[in-house]
């Protein structure tokens, strides 16, 4: 089991179901949250083990400062940062970071004690980890083919 599994399986149910509300709500932020999407969510809630009952409340999309009152709940500061992570990542995958996303992601990290500089840097890990894997594909010939 990975180190951020074992971090979350040891959180209450309300932590970890107030880590996925902030996933959920930023996937949402582009007014779509689609079938792929909520099947991505289901799969991560039954990995850290959220009850069936607590499923629909994960789904809604509740607003920014819900949401920011939620992961106040999250006081272990490594799941906190691998939620900034996630966030980062989740954020990027369209390759469009707008400026509602980056605000959300700054307070949600506020919310949960994590400094600006912090949060920065932690995107631009993202960013230059999606950079190389972009590179990989180039150096080793995967463009266009099926690995």
């Amino acid at each position: 089991m990975d180190q951020h599994l074992e971090e979350m399986l040891k959180l209450d149910e309300e932590t970890r179901v107030a880590y996925l509300k902030a996933f959920v709500r930023l996937a949402c932020a582009d007014g779509y949250f689609d079938e792929n999407e909520k099947r991505f969510v289901k799969n991560l809630a039954k990995t850290y083990e959220i009850s069936e009952n607590r499923l629909d409340e994960v789904l809604n999309c509740e607003d920014d400062d819900a949401i920011i009152e939620e992961v106040k709940k999250i006081k272990n500061r490594r799941v906190a940062l691998e939620l900034i992570k996630e966030l980062c990542v989740l954020a990027h995958a369209d390759d469009v970071l707008t400026d509602e996303e980056t605000l959300f992601i700054g307070r949600v990290g506020q919310a949960m004690g994590v400094e600006l500089d912090k949060i920065e840097q932690i995107s631009n890990w993202v960013i230059d980890k999606i950079i190389l894997a972009e590179e990989a594909k180039i150096i080793f010939e995967e463009v266009g083919s099926q690995a």
